[in-house]
């Protein structure tokens, strides 16, 4: 079976935030495929909201044998399990547990409702380029 590559982002901004990222990282590689590699955490300020409560951003580089639609929903199946109980829509950010996001999937490009590939707004955020760039280069 052919390996993937997909770049994830990752956030927390409530309760252990730190434990949080590197417990996602954990659900990833055991779900969606090995972490080749890992970007240090970040300290951000909120984006798109206001909030008392910076976040903690990561990236990942995993190798994977599912396709987009099934590393979308692995994911999101993990964020649910961390505690997340919605995702933003249209723009309408809140505090969140976690929140993983696709960013690349080889060389792909997917444009449906809810999934994009690469994610549409990525290069507007620094918090998700920054640690994209450590393991990209």
């Amino acid at each position: 079976m052919t390996k993937h590559s997909v770049y994830l982002g990752l956030g927390s901004n409530l309760g252990q935030k730190e434990e949080n990222i590197r417990k996602a990282i954990e659900l990833i590689g055991l779900r969606v495929g090995l972490v080749a590699r890992q970007s240090s955490l970040i300290s951000t300020e909120p984006w798109g909201f206001e909030s008392d409560n910076q976040f903690v951003n990561a990236a990942v580089l995993c190798l994977t044998e599912l396709s987009p639609r099934e590393v979308l929903r692995a994911t999101q199946k993990i964020e649910r399990e961390m505690g997340r109980s919605h995702k933003s829509v249209g723009g309408n950010y809140s505090d969140r547990i976690i929140d993983i996001d696709i960013l690349l999937y080889d060389e792909l490009r997917v444009d449906e409702p809810d999934l994009q590939i690469p994610h549409p707004l990525m290069l507007k955020r620094e918090f998700v380029m920054i640690p994209l760039r450590e393991i990209r280069d």
